[in-house]
C-alpha cells in the first residue's frame, strides 16, 4: 500500500502542474499567440517522453514486435475514441463551446489519463522510472492546463466553471495511475512495456491529430518552434540528470 501511495504522490505532480497552468491562464491575455506557444511547449515535452524514454525502453524486451504492435494499437484506439467523440459532439453538442476548445479538453483528458497509466506502470518497473515520467510530465502539463483554460476563456465560459474544469483534471491522472499500477503489478516485463507503448501510441496520435493542428489553427507564433524544441530539450536534460 505504501508503494501505491508513492505512485499517487508521483501522479499528483503533473496534476498540480496542470492546475497551476489553468490558474495562470486567469492572469494573462487569452490570445491566439499565448495558446499557440503553450501548445507547442507541451508538445515538445510529450514527444520527448515518447521518443527518449518509452520507445527505447520498449524495444529492449525479448519480443519487440509485440510492443510495436501495441504502439499501433494505441494509435488506432485514439482514432476510434476521437471519431466517437466527434459523432457525439455533432449529434448532442449544445453549441456553447466550439469544437476547438472541446478537442483541446478531450486531448488533455486523454493525455492526463495516459500520463497516469505511464506513471503507475513505470513505477512497477522501477520507482525511479515512475518518478522520471511524473517529473517529465510537469513541464508539459503546465502549458496544457494553460492552453485549455485559455481556450475556454476565449469562448466566454464563466470563471467558476473554468476553475472546476482545472480542478477536475486531477481525476483522469489519478484514475490512470491507479489502473496502471494495480492492473500491471506482478505482470511480466513484456506486458508492462506493451502497455507503455500502447499509451505512447495514444499520445503520438493525439499530438499529430489534435494538438499540433490546434496550435497552428490561427497562425503560429513566431517563436513557437523554439518552445517546442525547448520542451523537448528540457525533458532530455531531466532524463539524463535523473539517470
Amino acid at each position: 500500500m505504501n508503494e501505491f501511495l508513492t505512485v499517487l504522490a508521483f501522479a499528483a505532480l503533473p496534476a498540480l502542474g496542470n492546475f497551476a497552468g489553468g490558474i495562470l491562464a486567469e492572469f494573462i491575455i487569452a490570445s491566439d499567440r499565448a495558446l499557440s506557444l503553450a501548445l507547442h511547449a507541451a508538445t515538445g515535452v510529450v514527444v520527448a517522453v515518447i521518443s527518449l524514454e518509452l520507445i527505447p525502453a520498449s524495444l529492449r524486451v525479448d519480443a519487440p514486435l509485440m510492443t510495436v504492435l501495441s504502439f499501433v494499437a494505441g494509435g488506432l484506439f485514439f482514432i476510434v475514441v476521437d471519431q466517437v467523440t466527434q459523432l457525439v459532439k455533432t449529434r448532442f453538442g449544445s453549441g456553447d463551446i466550439d469544437v476547438g476548445a472541446s478537442m483541446i479538453f478531450l486531448g488533455v483528458v486523454v493525455d492526463l489519463f495516459t500520463d497516469g497509466v505511464m506513471i503507475g506502470t513505470g513505477s512497477t518497473i522501477a520507482t525511479e522510472l515512475g518518478l522520471l515520467l511524473a517529473l517529465g510530465q510537469v513541464p508539459a502539463d503546465v502549458p496544457e492546463g494553460l492552453a485549455t483554460i485559455i481556450a475556454f476563456k476565449r469562448q466566454g465560459v464563466p470563471r467558476r466553471r473554468r476553475f472546476q474544469i482545472a480542478a477536475a483534471f486531477a481525476i483522469p491522472i489519478f484514475l490512470g495511475a491507479t489502473i496502471g499500477y494495480w492492473l500491471i503489478r506482478g505482470q511480466s516485463e513484456l506486458v508492462k512495456m506493451a502497455l507503455l507503448t500502447f499509451t505512447a501510441g495514444i499520445l503520438t496520435t493525439l499530438v499529430v491529430e489534435e494538438i499540433i493542428p490546434e496550435a497552428h489553427q490561427d497562425g503560429e507564433a513566431r517563436f513557437a518552434t523554439l518552445l517546442f524544441l525547448g520542451g523537448f530539450a528540457l525533458f532530455g536534460l531531466l532524463s539524463v540528470f535523473l539517470e
